[in-house]
């Protein structure tokens, strides 16, 4: 009777080793770039909330459509995870890039589409 795992394929110490070091330098990588896309990502969510909130309730588009909107603005590497979502009964748009930032613009008929204060 000889050893049953023999037979059975271990993963490769290399290759192991190889996914542990591609870990890390990502991890590190981001740790170096985490303050810039969290800059990015308020200027982009900003923007969004913004254009989103005058597409949709001063044009009174689909809040859908309004995502194109966004996307020429060349906001740069975050501006394509914004994600949007309204609160029909505030006329509220939320633009958000998940773990980096959200914000939040209101429209008022006297005042047009405004941005929540950013918290410092």
């Amino acid at each position: 009777m000889g050893d049953s795992r023999r037979g059975e394929r271990q993963p490769s110490r290399w290759l192991r080793n190889g996914v542990l070091l591609a870990v890390v330098v990502l991890a590190i990588v981001l740790g170096f770039s985490w303050n810039g896309l969290r800059e990015q990502a308020l200027v982009s969510t900003a923007y969004g909330a913004r254009v989103a909130c005058a597409c949709r309730f001063v044009s009174e588009r689909e809040l859908k459509t309004c995502k194109g909107d966004i996307a020429v603005a060349g906001l740069g590497r975050t501006a394509g995870l914004v994600m949007l979502s309204e609160d029909t009964e505030a006329h509220a748009v939320k633009a958000s890039v998940p773990l980096l930032a959200s914000q939040t613009a209101t429209f008022a008929p006297d005042r047009g589409c405004q941005l929540e204060p950013w918290a410092n």
